[in-house]
């Protein structure tokens, strides 16, 4: 996809060919990062010997100047770079955050030049809507039919209110039944544009909710049993983090080997197998397990009644619970298949 490459330079270059003064093309390009680091608006004023406010001033004249000409289409390729722009933000629900939307233009990691030619053309454009980064939102392009930046922030906050009130991750399917879009994938596209919001394994959730934003080992090692619902040996567990969507998935067995021991919520249940303490599962010896048990149950039992309790909270053979029953200084038989605490 390099003819996309060129088009977007080529409307860079039609832009600021629009510019007549070299200082106003400067101040344009480095307030983007069109050709290096972007820079603040003090940087700029200090590199061209005049005041922030001035630079402030002059910054904001010149982007009139470029809306209006990009709305009388008079600036040369704008229209074909729009036009690539508008089609993949189509097909990813009308509003992208900048990386994901350069990735599917150019078919590969952009460079931050490229990223920042697409916000240029997503401020200049009146075809575009562009979503400026802060502490709610991320750099996001949409399309200017579909809303204003005011409009798509309504939208985006509806989202994380019903997400907040809800208390647990969502699906998809669950947002769209309480909203009233045409599509999930808008849904999907607004949700991915909020700092606010994560989401891992179809469920979209708070930032904060390591369920959905694991943020260390002990929380990826429990959204691995939990997804998997059943017992895993560590090195299943280690192999699936590898293997999985966390953003940090590259540990050793030796640390998850250790989170595993230090939290009580991963309970050992056989010889490097962990289970999670709400699945009835407990920690203890054999014996222990045995001897909870018959406690719980306050009666003698059967071999076969404790044989099938201690599966049902340790993974072990059935042999070696059978052998645990021997200990004499713990249980006693009272009865040809009868067993209780000694």
């Amino acid at each position: 996809m390099e003819q996309n490459t060129e088009l977007l330079k080529k409307a860079l270059a039609g832009s600021l060919a629009i510019i007549e003064q070299d200082r106003e093309r400067e101040i344009i390009s480095k307030r983007f990062g069109l050709e290096g680091e972007k820079e603040t608006l003090e940087q700029i004023g200090e590199a061209l010997s005049i005041t922030r406010e001035r630079v402030r001033q002059l910054e904001k004249a010149i982007l009139i100047r470029l809306r209006i000409n990009a709305e009388e289409g008079t600036i040369q390729d704008l229209a074909a770079i729009e036009k690539i722009i508008i089609r993949n933000l189509s097909e990813m629900g009308r509003i992208s955050k900048v990386p994901e939307l350069a990735q599917k233009i150019f078919g590969r990691p952009a460079t931050p030049q490229e990223e920042a030619g697409l916000v240029f053309i997503g401020d200049i454009s009146h075809s575009l809507t562009l979503l400026e980064e802060n502490d709610s939102f991320y750099t996001s392009i949409g399309i200017a039919d579909y809303g204003t930046p005011e409009k798509i922030k309504e939208r985006i906050t509806e989202i994380v209110t019903i997400i907040k009130r809800n208390k647990t991750p969502m699906t998809l399917d669950q947002l769209d039944n309480m909203l009233n879009y045409e599509h999930p994938l808008y849904i999907n596209a607004l949700a991915s544009s909020s700092k606010a919001l994560a989401t891992l394994n179809g469920l979209w959730g708070l930032a904060k909710w390591p369920t959905v934003n694991p943020r260390n080992i002990r929380d990826k090692i429990f959204i691995i049993l939990q997804s998997e619902n059943k017992p895993m040996h560590f090195n299943d567990i280690a192999k699936a983090i590898s293997e999985s969507k966390f953003q940090r998935k590259n540990v050793t067995i030796q640390a998850i080997h250790n989170e595993l021991i230090k939290d009580d919520r991963f309970v050992l249940i056989g010889r490097g197998i962990y289970a999670l303490d709400t699945w009835g599962y407990k920690s203890g010896t054999v014996s222990e397990i045995i001897c909870a048990v018959l406690k719980e149950a306050g009666k003698p039992l059967t071999r076969e009644e404790i044989v099938k309790q201690v599966l049902r909270a340790r993974k072990v053979k059935e042999t070696t619970i059978l052998l645990n029953l021997q200990d004499k200084t713990l249980f006693k038989k009272v009865d040809k298949n009868l067993f209780t605490l000694a």
